[in-house]
């Protein structure tokens, strides 16, 4: 049984690896993480995400598994105030065990304010900063992270940003079915994601499906759990969150998206709630883009986005930030294929530093709707300044210092012509309450 599954397994990797026909430039070396001594009851791999309207999610594991699941805080070091109790769990891989994964929920949080927090009753102490209630807000935003010097680099340059939540339009950890990579990255990411909220969505690199053996994201859903509770959704891989302004859809490009899903169906309803007084800006996150010029994984999301760019259209959103290709691209506002100022602007950004490298080839002549590409590792920043304008910027790593490459501004859709219309309205409606 042992040696079928190791079969089964090997076929699985060298196919994924196989697939990628493109040629990369040499990524840098795959970081090392030497062991250390630690307790088992120490908490790792912290990290913290928005669970519902003025509330957090903590998330850490430990190698004890009788330690208990819950979270003393306060807004004064060694000072807890507060209680939250969580819940666990563990996931078996193969011949891999995972530490006691803990959940806890904090709140309510004031706003804009510092938390100090310890997890389980012991260990070292945290601090957190809740978002702002309001404008303005700036989000970092990377995707196709991985563990190499450039993923390093990246993390870096966002930890100099001052920002107030992380967007990852998946692909985290590169683990690909090697589960104690999945425990490395947690351990380089915890200095930002344990004083930030990450909120994530799943890549292909989330995907370790195991035929009869090992679910598809049993290692992302147990370790990253998103608020798709709080947000009305029956999965782990796709919700939505409101924070500061802003309306956040995460959706899933590895699980069934056509007009008869479940994510489908959720979405629709998602999109007929948002208020955009409440929340003028509207933005969506996802893995697989469906405006992507380079050469690599052409017209992998043509079936998603046929399926859902009608409705995303029809709502409004502002922006669509995507990962997938190693490389930078923005567009201008699209929809249907080609250049609308009433579509979103769509932006790749899986240049976090993956040791897949960079993918360096582009069509040419380039496309009508895109403005802006460039295949070089980086990070973004969103600011959001008021309800009616944003800076995005672009920052390449330039041996090892973040250069502004690419910016501009933005302007809500809510507040421009496309939305006051008459036939943009009706053109939602006809949308979101059709079949």
């Amino acid at each position: 049984m042992e040696r079928s599954v190791l079969a089964i397994l090997s076929v699985i990797i060298f196919a994924s690896v196989a697939a990628d026909d493109y040629v990369r430039p040499k990524p840098r070396q795959a970081l090392q993480f030497p062991w250390k001594q630690k307790s088992l009851s120490q908490p790792e791999q912290v990290h913290i995400s928005l669970a519902g309207d003025k509330h957090m999610r903590v998330s850490w594991v430990t190698r004890d598994k009788s330690s208990p699941s819950f979270v003393e805080y306060g807004k004064s070091p060694g000072k807890y105030s507060y209680l939250g109790q969580g819940e666990s769990t563990s996931y078996s891989y193969v011949f891999y065990r995972s530490g006691k994964i803990h959940h806890a929920v904090i709140g309510p949080l004031e706003p804009d304010t510092v938390y100090y927090y310890r997890c389980g009753g012991g260990g070292p102490e945290f601090h957190l900063k809740t978002p702002p209630a309001q404008f303005p807000i700036t989000f970092a935003v990377a995707g196709d992270l991985g563990q190499t010097g450039w993923t390093k680099s990246t993390l870096d340059h966002i930890d100099q940003c001052k920002y107030a939540v992380h967007l990852l339009p998946g692909d985290l950890s590169y683990a690909d079915y090697m589960q104690h990579k999945w425990d490395t990255f947690g351990e380089l990411v915890q200095p930002l994601a344990s004083v930030r909220p990450w909120m994530v969505t799943q890549g292909n690199h989330e995907k370790e499906r195991i035929p009869f053996v090992v679910d598809e994201f049993v290692s992302f859903n147990s370790r990253w759990k998103m608020p798709y509770e709080e947000s009305g959704s029956s999965s782990n891989l796709y919700y939505s969150f409101e924070v500061s302004g802003v309306h956040v859809i995460m959706l899933g490009s590895y699980t069934d998206y056509d007009r008869y899903s479940d994510q489908y169906r959720w979405l629709k309803a998602d999109l007929s709630k948002v208020d955009r007084e409440r929340t003028p800006w509207l933005i969506a996150l996802f893995h697989v883009p469906w405006y992507n010029s380079n050469e690599a994984h052409q017209h992998e999301g043509d079936e998603m986005m046929a399926e859902m760019e009608p409705l995303l259209y029809a709502s409004g959103v502002d922006i669509v930030f995507t990962g997938h290709v190693h490389a930078y691209e923005r567009t201008k506002r699209v929809n249907n294929g080609k250049s609308d100022p009433c579509g979103p602007v769509h932006i790749t950004i899986g240049d976090g530093g993956n040791r897949e490298g960079l993918a360096s080839k582009y069509e040419d002549p380039s496309p009508e709707w895109s403005v802006f590409r460039e295949a070089s590792f980086g990070h973004g920043e969103l600011q959001m300044v008021n309800s009616t304008h944003a800076l995005w910027t672009w920052h390449r790593n330039d041996d090892d210092e973040p250069t502004r490459s690419d910016e501009v501004w933005l302007t809500s859709l809510v507040n421009s012509a496309c939305w006051t219309e008459k036939k943009w309205r009706e053109e939602l409606r006809k949308v979101l309450m059709g079949p």
